[in-house]
């Protein structure tokens, strides 16, 4: 009973802060509802049994681009008095999302105690006694680490060569300033003493 209750909860407000994302006319809020919803998606992840994928939802979505999006948001052209003057009318609404985000907390541990939702028969092999994150650790770092390591280094590739591409040394009109040369050179190079002709001047 506790697993279908929290089940239709974190469902209920993963669909209810996705449509309030898309509703709100303020792109600061909308941000803030899009981080509600990847938390109760994570949750769901929970219910199920899948903590790698509710972990990756926190930490990768909401802790990276989540929070990339909302600096975005926050470069652009906001009346942010506005939004200090409607702090006060909101608060009510802040401090009721709060109660629920620990209401959740608290039912989903308890759901998850209990033990997951079976959503039937698994068709790959299954480990008793560890749970997926260990499971997918093995097989990552075991059975696949030739791919893994491969696919990281192709990855490490690709970020060195679009460093190397997108950087270009920019010449200045004046010539580019060779530092080495600079410093190498010696006082009687560097300087030339003139003795000129009274009334005749210096030719530079």
């Amino acid at each position: 009973m506790l697993h279908i209750i929290a089940f239709y909860l974190f469902a209920a407000l993963v669909i209810a802060s996705g449509a309030m994302t898309i509703l709100s006319r303020n792109p600061v809020h909308s941000v803030l509802w899009l981080i509600l919803a990847f938390f109760n998606a994570a949750g769901l992840m929970v219910l199920v049994g899948a903590e790698f994928i509710a972990m990756l939802l926190v930490i990768v979505y909401v802790g990276a681009v989540a929070v990339l999006f909302l600096f975005v948001v926050m470069m652009l052209n906001i009346d942010f008095a506005e939004l200090r003057a409607g702090f006060v009318k909101n608060a009510p609404l802040g401090v009721v999302i709060a109660l629920v985000l620990v209401c959740e907390l608290v039912l989903g541990l308890g759901a998850y105690r209990a033990g997951i939702i079976e959503l039937g028969t698994p068709s790959g092999e299954v480990l008793l006694g560890q749970t997926n994150i260990a499971q997918i650790g093995e097989l990552l770092y075991g059975r696949y680490l030739f791919l893994f390591e491969s696919a990281g280094i192709i990855l490490l590739v690709a970020m060195i060569g679009a460093i190397v591409l997108t950087h270009r040394e920019q010449r200045s009109a004046r010539g580019h300033q060779n530092i080495a040369k600079q410093n190498a050179r010696r006082p009687e190079e560097a300087t030339e003493l003139k003795q000129p002709v009274s009334g005749q001047g210096v030719e530079l």
